[in-house]
């Protein structure tokens, strides 16, 4: 067992929780908010010990299966699924509210790449075609609910897998030429407040009061924390609803305004061992599907952590991307902890140890 890994998780779960009831105590909702996230807490957990315990071999083995399933909950979002904020992600699932088909599918990509990718030795452009398929069927399903975050996501762990299995430079060079080609037309596909998103990531001040109202008002609360904070429950950005989705994708602003700078320092920290645990465990694999399928979970967690924190303090555009075992949300709090569980799985069964 990698204890360090384990603790780092319990710390950001942990941590997540305290947040949580932070950003929305001030609206009287803070002990509901904490007891459903116990509940997520407990069913990830569960979910991890399930990971951990079997040997993911056998998981990249079913990587059919499990990706077809996946593929078809995405359809059915585009007829049943649950509406909110201008986004139908969600399969409603009655009193126990839904899950969000679009977080499983980027661990189920992750393992769909690990076990195509794995023996693969000679790389042609048609192979590499065939592996983009795979890959775009959900992203296609996740960019119509639309979710363009969870989309980049995707995109991420497949750049990511492809370079750790080997793809030669100039495979890696077609992509990145194809993608800078593909831009323009990405750009016409792109819905009106997701244009303006990106024009106002470059000047906030265009539209203070609209659309860039969020990334001024999240740099305010990030920066008024100074180095200590201004403590738990009295950060004023909170208390008087300056930030919307305090609770989801700016949950940052919280600990920047309330711990300060050393309080995401230490968040910071955890994810730094988190990550470090995670390519240990992939340079550790006995074999090569082993370490791919842990470079895709450590991509994924990256490209969480980086945007989520960058789109907060301004280094990022705002996309909707939570940040990992802190943000609510109940499917993505169990799809980070199985993932973690995939993790412990691969570093349980290493031959070789190097630190």
């Amino acid at each position: 067992m990698d204890w360090p890994l384990l603790a780092a998780t319990l710390g950001l779960v942990a941590g997540g929780i305290v947040v949580l009831y932070s950003a929305t105590h001030a609206a009287g909702t803070g002990p509901v908010f904490v007891k459903v996230r116990l509940l997520h807490a407990a069913a990830g957990m569960l979910a991890l010990g399930v990971a951990a315990a079997i040997d993911y071999r056998v998981v990249v083995r079913v990587w059919r299966p499990i990706l077809i399933g996946t593929v078809v909950l995405l359809a059915v979002v585009d007829v049943i699924g649950r509406t909110a904020m201008g986004a139908q992600r969600w399969i409603p699932l009655g009193p126990l509210g839904g899950f969000q088909p679009s977080e499983i599918a980027k661990l189920a990509i992750i393992i769909a790449l690990a076990k195509l990718l794995e023996s693969r030795e000679r790389w042609s452009f048609a192979g590499v075609a065939g592996l983009l398929v795979v890959v775009a069927i959900p992203t296609g399903l996740i960019i119509e609910q639309p979710d363009l975050g969870t989309a980049l996501v995707m995109l991420a762990i497949f750049a990511a897998m492809v370079f750790a299995a080997g793809a030669p430079v100039r495979v890696l060079a077609v992509l990145a030429g194809a993608a800078a080609g593909a831009a323009p037309v990405l750009w016409g596909l792109l819905r009106d407040y997701q244009r303006t998103r990106l024009t106002v990531f470059l000047d906030p001040g265009i539209d203070p009061l609209g659309a860039g109202y969020a990334l001024i008002q999240s740099k305010i609360a990030v920066g008024s924390g100074q180095l200590w904070g201004k403590g738990l429950l009295a950060g004023t950005q909170s208390l008087l609803h300056f930030i919307p989705e305090q609770h989801t994708d700016f949950i940052f602003t919280v600990i920047g305004e309330e711990l300060g700078f050393v309080g995401a320092a230490v968040m910071l920290a955890l994810f730094a061992l988190w990550l470090w645990r995670g390519m240990a465990i992939a340079m550790q694999s006995k074999d090569r599907a082993g370490t791919l399928l842990a470079v895709g979970v450590v991509a994924m967690v990256v490209f969480h952590v980086f945007i989520n924190v960058g789109m907060t303090v301004g280094l990022m555009p705002i996309t909707g991307i939570p940040l990992p075992f802190i943000s609510h949300g109940g499917t993505a709090l169990v799809v980070m902890l199985a993932a973690t569980g995939l993790l412990l799985s691969i570093g349980m069964r290493r031959k070789k140890i190097l630190f």
